[in-house]
């Protein structure tokens, strides 16, 4: 009887080491959950003989997930699709990417990937102004946020919570004229800074705040669904980020993993950007419905080794203005 129930135990341990739908696959990102879902159905409908499994949060939190999990010398992800290319650029030097050279590459600029294959842009996400159209002002420049009419009325991501959000930042400090003097006067002008873009829409678009600095997308779409918001590219240009996916050099699913790379920036994979309401990376592809023409949209210039060399302190900077949120 001992030597049964022994048996038995062992036999039940191994139905819980071992779930009985374990995926081929698992995603880390940032993506809103229902485009992380539409991503992975269409990968999955794409590869049916492939299951992804995926895991959703803010840059900085899936990052710290990451981190603790490969200290702990046991990480989960095989892939990474998060919000930019500095934190990518990161893990490389650190070696913990794996390079893979997606022949998809040759339709994309020399810009939006890495040379050595080791990330690849998935599309192109900026960063400008949403305002509730029963505002007063119709906010036209980013120095507009800091009027009187825009006093107690702003609200913004942080970068503390959000990847865009620290590029945006760290892209507005390096611009003339604006700098971190620009974010000093919005913060005497009351305005606030807490987690991530989300939150930012549903304050404007609720009408308890006026104006935010928010993600293109989000505005665009909400716009389109009959919400009371306009989104606009400020004179001085906006930010962007690239969403960019990578492969962990711990996979221990690395031909899955390139499928899926190849499926993101395949036309198709960036067909399901497209209609997800954003504008895709991919060279010869038209743009969503409520955006400009590509050419009209004045994106600023940021360094990925320079923002990367200089995250720290300006999270530091950030958090001295408006607090650790």
């Amino acid at each position: 009887m001992k030597t049964i129930v022994s048996a038995a135990a062992l036999l039940a341990a191994s139905f819980l080491a071992v779930p009985a739908l374990a995926a081929n696959l698992v995603l880390y990102t940032s993506q809103p959950n229902e485009d992380a879902q539409a991503t992975v159905d269409g990968f999955m409908a794409a590869n049916p003989d492939i299951k992804v499994d995926w895991v959703r949060d803010g840059t900085p939190k899936i990052m710290a997930k990451l981190q603790a999990e490969i200290q702990a010398g046991n990480p989960v992800a095989d892939l990474l699709l998060i919000a930019d290319m500095v934190t990518l650029e990161r893990l490389k030097e650190d070696g913990k990417l794996l390079a893979y050279k997606s022949p998809e590459a040759a339709q994309y600029d020399a810009a939006l990937y890495d040379a050595d294959g080791y990330y690849y842009s998935t599309k192109l996400i900026t960063t400008g102004i949403m305002y509730n159209t029963s505002a007063a002002m119709k906010p036209a420049s980013w120095k507009d946020l800091t009027k009187p009419e825009a006093k107690g009325l702003v609200t913004m991501p942080s970068p503390l919570a959000s990847g865009a959000a620290l590029i945006h930042a760290q892209t507005l400090a390096a611009v003339p004229g604006l700098g971190w003097d620009f974010y000093k006067s919005l913060a005497e002008n009351g305005a606030i800074a807490a987690g991530g873009n989300g939150a930012v829409l549903k304050s404007i678009a609720s009408g308890e705040k006026a104006y935010g600095m928010v993600v293109d997308y989000l505005p665009i779409r909400e716009k389109a669904k009959g919400a009371p918001v306009e989104f606009v590219f400020p004179s001085e240009g906006v930010s962007a980020v690239t969403e960019p996916v990578g492969i962990l050099a711990s996979t221990k699913n690395a031909d899955a993993a390139k499928k899926f790379v190849d499926y993101v920036l395949s036309e198709k994979g960036q067909e399901g950007f497209l209609k997800l309401g954003y504008i895709p990376a991919r060279n010869g592809m038209k743009l969503p419905e409520g955006f400009p023409a590509r050419d009209t949209i004045k994106v600023l210039p940021i360094k990925a080794a320079d923002a990367l060399k200089n995250t720290d302190q300006d999270l530091k900077t950030f958090s001295g203005i408006y607090g650790s949120n």
